[in-house]
């Protein structure tokens, strides 16, 4: 169980804070049922009830430093996400997204930057599904990663990339 104050995962709202952890008072609602209320980073003003013993939707606790560490370490070697059917290549950008799972995070991002690159040479425009993905992916990404890394999620693009130039030099 999360804990008051806590940041938390919570499906595809992404970083959320636990402001409490309380029982409903409403009609049809089992009295001892246990609910986090939580707040959206991405929402102002916005409020999450879900019940604390919620199966269908991942939860799970933001990364401490060193797992954020470890995780731009290893950037380098996460695969991007090769699939050449458009809709296809939908289907498993949403399923990524909705894993909760920052590496998917980051294969979604590795692949649009390379795919954006890519049409580019072509004299292209990245589509706007793909634009789509990356903007989500890399808002759930940066502002997980700005909590344990204290870094506002702006600069997060460009402390990963100086991070990852530096380890590949060593």
């Amino acid at each position: 169980m999360f804990k008051k104050g806590e940041f938390i995962i919570y499906g595809t709202s992404g970083v959320c804070q636990v402001e409490d952890i309380t029982k409903m008072q409403m009609k049809g609602i089992p009295n001892d049922r246990l609910y986090y209320v939580l707040i959206p980073s991405s929402q102002k003003g916005g409020k999450i009830f879900t019940p604390v013993d919620n199966g269908k939707t991942p939860m799970r606790r933001v990364m401490n430093r060193e797992e954020a560490d470890r995780l731009i370490e290893a950037i380098p070697g996460i695969e991007g996400l090769w699939i050449g059917n458009e809709k296809l290549r939908e289907e498993k950008y949403k399923e990524c997204m909705k894993s909760c799972d920052c590496r998917e995070w980051v294969r979604i991002i590795k692949t649009l930057y390379t795919r954006r690159i890519e049409r580019s040479a072509q004299g292209k425009k990245i589509t706007a599904t793909d634009e789509k993905y990356l903007r989500m992916a890399e808002q759930y990404l940066y502002s997980e990663l700005e909590i344990p890394l204290e870094v506002p999620k702006e600069q997060m693009e460009q402390v990963i990339s100086e991070r990852i130039s530096k380890s590949l030099a060593e």
